[in-house]
């Protein structure tokens, strides 16, 4: 009963932002562009829950196994999970100054007493052995609720550490969805790259026969060699950032670059998801990990309050001590061997020069730190969300764009083909149609490529379903 008290502040969970909508306009579905590989339109479902493996959405089975290695071999994910036994243990030791510590001795010594001096036991020996076991017991009780604030405080350090774990987790398997789209964007820009590379040097090669049939002149062949030495320069870069595409994959998955996975990605290879879950707004604070990390420090930071508090008042501690000391181990616990004692003390501050004072102020400070720090982050995390909308449905129009910007190169190079071949086009109008088109498949790519990589972002701007996932959730402290 008395350890039911606790002086300072009891914690209120913050209170959910009081807002229904992410963005000023509704949300609606997406325009799709026919016959483009990740054209389909994107429905948003307002309300909709995220699933735990929400990367399975993508019908990749390639990237499904990756997520999943991920998951079970990342090294700081296995630290962040070591950080979280840290924190759990460091809340279940305070959790023993509740009961009271009981110790138990024995020593054994033999010594000798100059004659001059006294006492000498019963027997006037001035050479003996002394045997004593005893047990000591000390209790502190919490009567203003010193180690109940402390035990309080180390359980929402703990929940901190767990939420920084879980988004480690969610984090994790984004980084590698949005490294595989990558990885399968440069696939596709090298590939784009290397057939502009084959049709410019078959170029070059048609300009030479006509140089030296007279059909063509000195500077058409000069360009068409710019445009096939620019295409060569294009395509090492590339190659570069495939290679470290492919090393970061393994690293997400604990492997050392050399032991990268055979598999290569393919945006033709992924399906786009359609229906798009949207959390309101009141139920992101409970599912973005970030937001309860800060909402776990604002705990912590209130229970402070309440231990800088108990520490201006007074302290009292029992001890209790009991025991045997005999002459030889055979009469321990024998008549007349025994003693004991009872204790209390009381401490209490009297001057200090203001230092508990201060620290008390510091304390109130800190909460009202972490209290905007918490709603930083809700701002954050909502603003986070409104811009995955937004970007989702901008990358749609993109898409849209894109393809039919390509449509119209490949007409318009087509055109220019058959123009120059039949002699009714100059050869720099083809080389013209040949780098808009080659732009408008790398730009198609690009845009391809971004509506896959925001989907994936947005299921962590949600949160990622981490509330679904057993590993996740199984806590002494519930969700």
């Amino acid at each position: 009963m008395i350890a039911g008290c606790a002086v300072g502040p009891d914690f209120k969970k913050p209170a959910a932002p009081n807002v229904s909508n992410y963005t000023r306009e509704p949300l609606s579905t997406t325009v799709a562009s026919p016959d483009v590989s990740g054209g389909e339109a994107q429905h948003f479902v307002e309300g909709g829950d995220i699933p735990a493996d929400w990367w399975t959405l993508f019908h990749s089975k390639p990237l499904n196994d990756l997520i999943e290695q991920s998951l079970a071999n990342n090294h700081d994910l296995k630290a962040a999970q070591a950080a979280l036994s840290v924190a759990r243990e460091a809340a279940l030791a305070q959790r023993g100054a509740y009961y009271p510590s009981v110790t138990a001795g024995f020593s054994a010594s033999r010594q000798q007493q100059p004659g001059s001096l006294a006492p000498v036991p019963i027997n006037n020996s001035f050479q003996y052995d002394l045997f004593t076991p005893q047990v000591s017991v000390s209790y502190t009780p919490d009567i203003f609720g010193l180690n109940r604030r402390t035990v309080e405080s180390l359980d929402a350090q703990e929940q901190s550490v767990r939420f920084q774990m879980i988004a480690a987790h969610i984090t994790l398997s984004t980084n590698v969805a949005a490294a595989a789209i990558q990885e399968a964007s440069l696939e596709a820009q090298v590939d784009a790259t290397r057939e502009l590379i084959a049709a410019n040097t078959d170029m070059v090669r048609i300009l030479r026969y006509q140089l030296d049939k007279g059909y063509a002149g000195r500077l058409d062949l000069a360009a068409q060699q710019a445009q096939l030495a620019q295409a060569v320069a294009a395509l090492p870069p590339l190659l570069k950032q495939l290679a470290q595409q492919h090393d970061l994959l393994a690293v997400l998955a604990g492997r050392f670059p050399s032991q990268a996975p055979a598999e290569k990605f393919e945006l033709s290879s992924l399906n786009l998801p359609q229906d798009l879950p949207v959390s309101l707004p009141s139920a992101l604070v409970a599912q973005r990990p970030d937001v309860r990390q800060a909402e776990a420090n604002m705990h912590a930071a209130s229970a402070q309050i309440g231990i800088a508090v108990a520490n201006r008042l007074p302290n009292i501690q029992l001890t209790a001590n009991a025991g045997s000391t005999a002459l030889a181990i055979g009469q321990v616990f024998g008549p007349g061997t025994g003693f004991w004692s009872l204790g209390a003390a009381l401490a209490a501050p009297v001057f200090d020069g203001g230092t508990l004072m201060h620290q008390e102020r510091g304390a109130r400070a800190a909460y009202v730190e972490a209290s905007e720090q918490y709603r930083s982050t809700v701002l954050g995390a909502v603003q986070n969300v409104a811009d995955t909308l937004t970007a989702l449905e901008q990358d749609a129009e993109g898409l849209k764009a894109a393809a039919a910007a390509e449509d119209a190169a490949r007409v318009t190079l087509d055109l220019s083909q058959r123009q120059y071949k039949d002699g009714y086009a100059s050869y720099l109008s083809l080389l013209s149609a040949e780098q808009a088109y080659q732009q408008a498949r790398i730009n198609l790519v690009l845009a391809q490529a971004n509506r896959y990589a925001d989907t994936a972002a947005l299921f962590q701007a949600l949160g990622g379903g981490w509330w679904h996932r057993a590993d996740l959730t199984n806590d002494k402290h519930g969700q």
